[in-house]
């Protein structure tokens, strides 16, 4: 009878282990070819696993309670005060001043020092405009190691990146000591200072292309001629539309029927639509061309017009902007639309959008409120959403964020309660509104993280974690624990360059918690392997979001991020595996 519980236990295992394994296989092929968002793919993930009876209802919604991600939600909403102070405003003063090499050093440092304490997305977005608007450095020469900076930044404390404190949710929810604000701070810091000096010295081969010129551009933006129109009856070439300045005429619809190339001789007709490729600075070349009306320019009167971000978790991703209704939805034309170097083709309302697309918008009375810009955009140039706290407020939001992170540092008082205490504190001065709560509740980053806990829970109490960390060290050959400390450092690097590093993390933890199990060794190096493989995303363009956001505004290619990513991933791995052995040892 014992016998044949006991084969019946071990079919259930197999069976339990059969399943959840196509789960996660189902979910990593999810994640990496974009097939929807990470939130919605780590949803059907957990509910799945609770419907198929793998993890009780009890147990998958506790996970959601726990305190790593508490401090995480609570230290996104916190942080939106301190994106309205004063200082990033202070620091982009300062662009462009001295040298290449000096503006770089003081960019880097500068953004690494705040991103070890803020949200490295706000960091970026707020210098993005005055990095392109500098004028004595070409911006393609400091947008791309923005980017890799806030990144470098994000690694020196415990609240510099999600990332952390995601691992950090792990961390507790596996019964360890939580990590420490600053234990990893050595490491950090090395590899911080490594990754400036390749970027300094790397981003003298960047691209050296300024804002406004014709390869900058590569807009689309769309016209139509009218029917009382100067220009019908006359040749392209008559009318002057072949030699424009940073604007070259792409293609010409009539009757539904698209012209590419355009014949210099063809003659114009009322309702023809001409599409053009150029800067964007260049539409008030259009101007000049009486009867010549380019798209949005009815809502465009009077004001200024706004560039745009699109958003990896937008709803318009996938979709043209007939299909999104966006004018009707956000009260905003679109004058026109950008994919870094690519040239976009088409009428405007039929593309279909990509994060990281950016659009010139023509704004209506009532864009600014719209409650989907924060999450729809990654960042609008020329808008100031959050409007910047005056001097009072602005220096007491900067003292008691130091001061509630001091208790933290000296275990005086819990982060969690410090930041719930906060926040409350925030609100009742009017630093933040209750509506940019709401708007800016991270719900996505929320159900990735309380999902992914649930999974890795089911991974490492069902046994499937352990059978995945035997298959890694047999791949070690053997070699010990050092190997599999490497390997498990790489195998994160790399599925955080697939897709994005919250969900890296999340699926590495509980292999690299297994690998340390088995060797019976201190867990400490393997969570920080975790934790800096998940934050090494500088290669790929579409694993981070501030790399979309300067990816766009800088016009780079898939190559520029390899020049430069690939020496900084290099030298940054190198620095954290030496010393994270050497600081936390096996």
């Amino acid at each position: 009878m014992s016998t044949w519980l006991s084969a019946a236990n071990q079919l259930w295992i197999s069976v339990e282990h059969f399943g959840i394994g196509l789960i996660l296989i189902a979910l990593v092929i999810g994640l990496i070819r974009g097939v929807s968002s990470p939130a919605l793919l780590f949803s059907l993930a957990a509910v799945s696993c609770y419907l198929l009876g793998y993890v009780s209802l009890q147990g998958l919604l506790t996970n959601f309670a726990n305190e790593g991600l508490v401090t995480l939600v609570l230290l996104l909403l916190v942080t939106q005060a301190l994106e309205k102070t004063r200082i990033l405003t202070q620091m982009s003063r300062a662009i462009g001043r001295g040298s290449l090499a000096s503006t770089l050093c003081r960019l880097s440092i500068s953004t690494a020092l705040i991103s070890s304490f803020t949200n490295n997305t706000a960091v970026v977005a707020s210098l993005i405009g005055a990095v392109r608007h500098n004028t004595g450095h070409a911006p393609t020469k400091l947008l791309l190691p923005l980017s890799y900076a806030a990144i470098l930044g994000g690694t020196l404390t415990l609240i510099g990146t999600s990332t952390s404190l995601i691992v950090n949710s792990f961390v507790v929810a596996a019964g360890l000591p939580p990590i420490g604000f600053f234990e990893f701070t050595q490491v950090g810091i090395v590899a911080a200072i490594a990754g400036i000096i390749v970027l300094v010295l790397g981003a003298m081969y960047l691209p050296d292309r300024q804002v406004g010129s014709a390869q900058q551009g590569w807009y689309l933006l769309e016209a139509r001629v009218i029917a009382n129109s100067n220009l019908v009856g006359k040749s392209v070439q008559d009318n002057h539309l072949r030699a424009l300045k940073h604007l070259y005429l792409v293609e010409l619809e009539r009757g539904g029927i698209r012209i590419c190339p355009v014949p210099p001789g063809l003659v114009l007709q009322p309702s023809d639509v001409l599409r053009f490729s150029g800067a964007v600075d260049a539409m008030a070349v259009l101007e000049q061309f009486d009867g010549l009306e380019w798209f949005g320019k009815q809502q465009a009167r009077g004001q200024n017009l706004l560039e745009a971000v699109i958003s990896p978790a937008s709803a318009l991703v996938g979709r043209s902007l007939k299909q999104a209704q966006f004018r009707e939805h956000f009260d905003a034309a679109v004058v026109a639309i950008r994919r870094g170097a690519e040239p976009l083709k088409g009428g405007l309302g039929d593309i279909e959008l990509m994060a990281g697309d950016m659009l010139v918008l023509a704004p209506g009375k009532t864009f600014r409120q719209h409650p989907d810009l924060n999450h729809d955009f990654l960042a609008i140039s020329g808008l100031d959403i959050s409007v910047r706290l005056d001097k009072k407020r602005n220096t007491t939001v900067l003292a008691t964020f130091a001061l509630t992170i001091l208790l933290s540092v000296f275990e005086w008082v819990p982060l969690a309660k410090g930041l719930s205490l906060l926040l409350l504190f925030y609100v009742g001065i009017g630093a933040i509104t209750l509506d940019e709560i709401r708007s800016r509740f991270p719900i996505g980053l929320t159900l990735v993280v309380g999902s992914a806990l649930s999974l890795a829970n089911l991974m490492l109490a069902s046994g499937l974690a352990d059978n995945l960390a035997k298959s890694l060290l047999a791949m070690s050959g053997g070699m010990g624990v050092m190997a599999a400390f490497i390997l498990v450092y790489f195998l994160t690097l790399a599925l955080t360059e697939l897709m994005t590093n919250n969900a890296a993390a999340a699926l590495a933890f509980p292999i690299a918690y297994a690998v340390a199990m088995s060797y019976g060794v201190d867990t400490r190096p393997f969570i920080f392997a975790v934790l800096f493989g998940a934050s090494a995303s500088f290669i790929c363009p579409y694993g981070y979001q501030t790399h979309l956001m300067v990816q766009s505004a800088g016009n780079y290619q898939f190559k520029d991020f390899v020049r430069l990513g690939l020496p900084v991933s290099i030298v940054y791995s190198a620095a954290v595996l030496i010393l994270v052995p050497l600081c936390f040892p096996f």
